[in-house]
């Protein structure tokens, strides 16, 4: 799967404002909405909250993937976020957040393209370089290119 054809830099947000685990989730899914990939943030919302009381999304090196399988996406896409300042998160290692990548899945794909696209973005994440860079890099095309490079990388 290529990430660049489902993530765009309209859905990067280097510079958020959040301060809480909740108010990320709110500007990121915002971000979906205003570009078309969701039909109802509060619908959305709730079923990020829903999979987030199943276990937490946190992953390690202040990274948390929260995701929502959702009838109100309408395209399965990502949205990639940075925050000026650590969020409190129940994370992996214990570090506090600063990109959240928020993952939107159409019901139809829950169980084929998010699959797919989980395990390119976690394989991403295993490697520190591309953390690194996810944790300074102050372009948003950059960023989709973190991912898509890996992806090159892994299939060759």
């Amino acid at each position: 799967m290529d990430i660049t054809k489902i993530l765009n830099t309209r859905r990067v947000l280097l510079n958020m404002t959040a301060t809480s685990k909740a108010e990320a989730i709110e500007e990121l899914t915002d971000l979906l909405q205003r570009d078309g990939a969701i039909s109802c943030r509060d619908t959305f919302i709730s079923d990020v909250w829903q999979r987030e009381s199943e276990g937490s999304t946190g992953f390690e090196n202040h990274i948390a993937i929260p995701h929502g399988k959702s009838s109100a996406v309408t395209t399965t896409t990502l949205a990639i976020g940075r925050t000026r300042q650590d969020i409190p998160w129940e994370t992996l290692d214990g570090s506090a957040v600063r990109c959240i990548i928020l993952f939107a899945v159409r019901l139809e794909d829950q169980n084929t393209t998010h699959i797919r696209l989980l395990s390119q973005v976690a394989g991403a994440l295993a490697d520190d370089d591309i953390i690194e860079q996810l944790l300074k890099e102050t372009s948003p095309q950059k960023i989709i290119d973190l991912f898509s490079q890996y992806a090159e990388s892994d299939y060759c």
